[in-house]
């Protein structure tokens, strides 16, 4: 197991508050090194989307003007 699978295994995810109902769950998690890691609520087990600080700036603010 890598260092990132490690933090991944130790994060402590919360759902989005922008999160709908049902099946549109959204959870993240901030990791070291500044790193923010995004995941469907629904597969927890599944893959998750590992964003630097800079990345996840941009997809808040894309997200914010669709």
């Amino acid at each position: 197991m890598n260092n990132l699978q490690r933090d991944l295994a130790r994060a402590q995810w919360r759902t989005s508050s922008y999160s709908g109902s049902g099946d549109q769950c959204v959870e993240v998690a901030a990791l070291p090194d500044g790193l923010c890691a995004v995941r469907d609520s629904k597969d927890p087990s599944g893959p998750a989307l590992i964003l630097s600080a800079e990345g996840w700036r941009a997809l808040l603010g894309t997200a914010r003007t669709a």
